[in-house]
């Protein structure tokens, strides 16, 4: 028995290597073709669409760092012989490349369902089959989260450095939320923590005339 292929959805298209010269020359929003042979995939004989994680001309060294559209970060050097390439589609280009197809989108987001009893998530993954088709929505993880309902200010503060107690931490001020869980989505800054407290109303103590 021969072994069962592993079915790809691909499409062919035309397209052209570029030199590292040529890349220098891109911008973030500049559509690109990366080899799919990477920690994630392993498709040696696929490309995936991928934008560059900065400009080209603020690369150094030769070496080129992009993001594919499904948010995994590789490192190429362009001129490199022995590496794929990075590839434009270009309909009078000499090469014709297999590019791997999105199949769709994962969502990860914070759903609130008021009440949360077992009826109304039933209910809720109906709709969505029923929106999208049965077997196409699939839970791959769900994590259930009792919400309090109570107002709270979610700070970032920046995380003290050297000696205990010798300056005050800075904080800035990221979100007024109904539901602290908010904080679990945001993303704070290198060297920054989350700081939830319950809100407080700014008052005015200007006098007045």
């Amino acid at each position: 028995m021969q072994p069962e292929r592993e079915i790809v959805n691909t499409e062919k298209i035309a397209a052209r290597r570029l030199s590292l010269e040529e890349v220098t020359k891109l911008g973030v929003k500049d559509r690109l073709f990366i080899s799919a042979d990477t920690a994630e995939l392993k498709l040696p004989d696929c490309y995936v669409p991928a934008f560059l994680t900065k400009s080209g001309e603020d690369f150094e060294g030769g070496s080129i760092t992009a993001r594919t559209v499904f948010q995994e970060e590789v490192s190429w050097l362009p001129d490199d012989e022995n590496e794929a390439g990075i590839y434009l589609a270009d309909e009078n280009g000499s090469a014709t490349i297999e590019v791997l197809q999105s199949a769709g989108v994962v969502l990860d987001l914070a759903l609130f369902v008021p009440s949360g009893d077992k009826g109304a998530l039933t209910a809720l993954y109906a709709a969505a089959r029923q929106a999208f088709g049965a077997d196409v929505v699939q839970i791959w993880r769900q994590g259930l989260k009792e919400v309090p309902d109570v107002k709270v200010d979610i700070f970032e503060e920046q995380i003290p450095r050297g000696r205990k107690g010798s300056d005050s931490p800075k904080r800035d001020r990221r979100a007024i939320d109904t539901y602290p869980t908010r904080a679990d989505f945001i993303e704070f800054s290198a060297g920054w923590k989350p700081v939830v407290e319950i809100h407080r109303p700014i008052v005015d103590d200007t006098p007045t005339i």
